[in-house]
């Protein structure tokens, strides 16, 4: 089982904001007491946070999705939804933090630096919040908008002045563990050290970290042994120290060989030149200042390959320092050379000014509508308008589309905002296709007569806009239809009426056809009376 992880894929979320309420004040003699719903809650973040405890990222290699917790939603009587916890997640000091695409999000060193990975969203608003002069008593409330998700890769660089690299079974191991309180692993075969060791170093006044890296063999770059691996953990490093075998057991190879196959591999190791540092500069792990330690000369063999190797070693222009990890001999020597390194590169850096350009701030234009465009595209062979940015976009998160009235307000928020007006100006047409967002997002068959207003909403009901309301105008056929079934109704009448008048039913009497009896007729003998 893995004990030690320096790079994982993270999926992070942050917490969902809650809804807000809708509520209206009901209590014994306030018969109008208004809208009371609370605010929705906003959700929990998701945040980075360098903690010295921490010193692998093991535990997000078995658990890489972590998600925030969700916002409240909120209540009658004012009462808001409670917010969500932030999720804090230790890493170790020296975690880079980077986009599926490989960019450099952030660089976290020393302890406390935080990053928020993933931020929480919105909490709605409650119909309380949404009161004004001319919508009184809204009939709707604000949904919460989801937390951000992103997939981020972390790295872990470990933090260290000078590192050890050599074949394995060099001595690396014992030599950190010789000049420092590190202890690592130690045995007689290949392969011992399977990551990174740290190892803190005084030398006069000078504090230096030493990082020993796992072995280095021939054939690195192409995924042999296990060094090539872990080699963005001396990308911090000043300087590096070659750690040569002065009494290698193998026939075959010899320090000059060693240290020849140690540097094409680092040649060809690519440093990531996305982090520049504060001095805006990279420099490739081959052209870093370089010791020689020809380790192993307590060994009669090894003195001699030592003494055998060391001119040839110093007409390259090495510095080499004979050193043994057992009998220490050579080793106060070596940390004051590496103390003089870590010094000067330190005081560089102080004195280099930064190269980072300075964020240049624009003032908003007079003119400015909220950063949105709005892109004609085309589908299915008619014209479909989207429009883009962030508030239309969270507009439509927080819009609750089951309630006409919540719709009528979002068509007011965008014609105040300006996206009526543009769509006019880019050639939209009532009933095209317009869609808020990226994607399928929301689509919408436009009708300019939305602009209205919070005015017309009294005389509606709660929660329901007369301008959403379902109005078909009747087309030139059902026109002729209805003006046909009414003049069939007008003559029916009429012959009606004239049938009565030729059977002598007629009466000046409104109530005639409605009585019980017909009314008694004069009779022939009562005429001259």
């Amino acid at each position: 089982m893995a004990s030690f992880v320096d790079r994982v894929v993270l999926h992070v979320s942050g917490g969902t904001g809650g809804h807000g309420c809708v509520s209206v004040k009901r209590e014994k003699f306030k018969p109008l007491g208004g809208p009371d719903g609370g605010n929705g809650g906003d959700g929990g973040d998701v945040i980075l946070r360098v903690d010295s405890n921490t010193t692998t990222l093991l535990d997000y290699h078995h658990a890489p999705h972590r998600h925030a917790t969700n916002g409240g939603n909120g209540m009658g009587d004012w009462r808001a939804g409670k917010t969500g916890e932030t999720l804090i997640l230790p890493v170790p000091d020296g975690t880079v933090v980077k986009n599926k695409a490989g960019d450099v999000l952030a660089d976290l060193v020393g302890e406390g630096s935080e990053y928020i990975a993933a931020a929480g969203g919105q909490g709605g608003l409650g119909n309380s919040s949404l009161s004004s002069q001319k919508r009184k008593a809204p009939g709707f409330a604000l949904l919460g908008i989801p937390g951000e998700e992103s997939d981020i890769v972390l790295e872990l660089k470990s933090i260290a002045d000078i590192a050890l690299v050599g074949f394995p079974s060099a001595g690396k191991s014992s030599l950190i563990a010789a000049i420092s309180a590190a202890r690592p692993k130690i045995a007689d075969y290949p392969f011992t050290t399977l990551i990174p060791n740290l190892g803190v170093v005084q030398s006069g006044d000078v504090r230096f970290t030493v990082a020993d890296v796992p072995g280095l063999i021939e054939g690195a770059s192409e995924g042999k042994g296990l060094g090539h691996n872990f080699l963005r953990h001396v990308e911090r490093c000043a300087a590096l120290v070659h750690v040569l075998d002065c009494a290698a057991l193998e026939t075959d190879r010899d320090p000059i060989g060693d240290l020849e196959v140690i540097e094409r591999e680092l040649e060809k190791y690519e440093v990531d030149m996305s982090y520049a540092g504060t001095d805006g500069d990279v420099v490739p792990l081959n052209r870093r200042p370089r010791l020689i330690a020809l380790n192993k000369v307590d060994v009669p063999d090894g003195r001699d390959m030592a003494e055998f190797v060391r001119p040839e070693l110093e007409k390259r222009g090495y510095r080499v320092f004979e050193v043994s990890a057992s009998s220490h001999e050579g080793l106060r020597e070596l940390g004051f050379a590496m103390a003089a390194i870590v010094k000067e590169a330190r005081d560089t850096v102080e004195k280099a000014p930064p190269r980072i350009q300075p964020p240049v701030l624009k003032p908003r234009g007079v003119n400015y509508k909220g950063g949105f465009m709005i892109r004609r595209e085309e589908r299915n062979l008619e014209p479909l308008f989207r429009v883009l940015g962030e508030k239309p976009v969270r507009w439509v998160q927080q819009t609750d589309f089951t309630n006409d009235e919540a719709v009528g307000y979002l068509a007011d928020r965008l014609a105040k905002l300006g996206v009526e007006e543009k769509l006019f100006k880019e050639g939209a047409k009532p009933g095209d296709a317009v869609v808020i967002g990226e994607g399928d997002g929301v689509v919408f068959d436009w009708e300019p007569t939305m602009i209205g207003g919070a005015e017309l909403l009294a005389a509606s009901p709660r929660g329901s806009d007369i301008r959403i309301e379902e109005f078909s105008r009747p087309t030139r056929e059902e026109k002729r239809e209805d003006h046909q079934k009414r003049r069939d109704a007008r003559a029916a009448a009429r012959e009606e009426l004239e049938t009565e008048r030729r059977a002598g039913i007629w009466t000046e009497s409104v109530n005639y056809k409605h009585s019980s009896r017909p009314a008694e007729e004069p009779s022939a003998g009562n005429e001259g009376e």
